[in-house]
């Protein structure tokens, strides 16, 4: 296959998977003819992650402290050599045998992502009502349907990705937010049924990271299309400004006796309706100034590389050891 990859895996305490990983990445893509280099960020790892990894021919980067997956993620594409980019984890769950099955998608699309549909799909149930919700989320923002959001195995441009880098997030919802920003802006994201199996060691996932996730895509929302949250939001308070207006009115024929001159020299709209009103036209208006705003960003951006320092990390390769 005609193509050349950099093939990043973010590594916190991994000792059980590592080498597994590693061989079956190294025996798929030789067996492809597929010009990759292997990059393994260790994310401060307290086990033997980082030993075990620098037995093998990877480029061993090491971060001196952990400072999280989509961090570690960053650093990897930050110093990849290729164009395109596969990130993958360290835990045994994806399969390498999907990724020349993937790379035959990528000259037609700007992602390509495992979507873990196979027959095989170790996710454990207590997470999936968590995944569909914000799986219905971002699909409302983004306007796409989007059948695996937050795989950790996909396929990307390096120099798309570099464009969004200071917006993603340096924990786990990296490739959640990097789905929704590539779709906002209209890249073409393809995905690929894959199996997903059960991890080597322990889950670095936590309840709580489903709160960042959604305050993340909410974020990116705001960013790319403000007028999905803010039209809703202001009519919402629009639609309680009415409910108060129609209750202050009921109560006024009340107290009134019905329609009458003291019904009509009353005052019948309280100051509630009018800050519900005015509130959410003021909510409405600041939706279509920064939907303008993005749109005229958007008209001049391009991809730019982001520098950042090495000061916090070391790099290992094979000719070092």
């Amino acid at each position: 296959m005609d193509v050349a990859i950099s093939v990043i895996i973010p590594a916190y305490n991994e000792e059980d998977g590592i080498i597994n990983v590693i061989d079956d990445l190294n025996k798929v893509l030789n067996e492809a003819n597929i010009e990759h280099e292997i990059i393994i960020i260790d994310d401060g790892s307290k086990d033997k992650t980082i030993e075990k990894a620098r037995t093998t021919n990877a480029i061993v980067v090491q971060h001196m402290k952990n400072r999280g997956y989509g961090a570690a993620l960053k650093t990897g594409i930050n110093i990849a050599k290729n164009e395109f980019i596969v990130i993958t984890d360290a835990d045994n769950t994806y399969p390498a045998s999907q990724i020349p099955k993937m790379l035959e998608h990528i000259q037609e699309a700007d992602m390509v992502v495992g979507s873990r549909q196979g027959e095989n799909v170790a996710i454990p149930l207590i997470r999936r009502p968590a995944k569909w919700v914000l799986r219905k989320l971002a699909e409302y923002v983004t306007g796409e349907k989007i059948p695996d959001l937050n795989s950790g195995l996909r396929i990307f441009r390096r120099e798309l990705i570099m464009q969004y880098l200071n917006i993603l997030s340096d924990r786990f919802s990296f490739t959640t937010t990097s789905t929704v920003a590539f779709l906002s802006d209209n890249y073409k994201v393809m995905y690929v049924p894959i199996d997903y199996y059960q991890r080597a060691g322990k889950s670095k996932i936590v309840p709580w990271n489903f709160i960042e996730f959604m305050n993340l895509v909410i974020r990116l929302s705001m960013l790319f299309n403000p007028l999905k949250i803010f039209i809703p939001a202001a009519l919402f308070t629009f639609i309680l400004s009415a409910i108060k207006f129609t209750f202050d009115v009921i109560m006024a024929v009340e107290e009134a006796g019905g329609i009458t001159f003291t019904f009509l020299t009353s005052k019948v709209v309280s100051s509630s309706v009018l800050i519900l009103w005015f509130s959410g036209l003021q909510i409405l208006l600041i939706g279509m100034m920064a939907d303008g705003i993005n749109r005229k960003i958007a008209q001049y951006s391009t991809p730019k590389a982001k520098s950042y320092s090495r000061q916090s990390i070391r790099v290992y390769n094979q000719e070092q050891k």
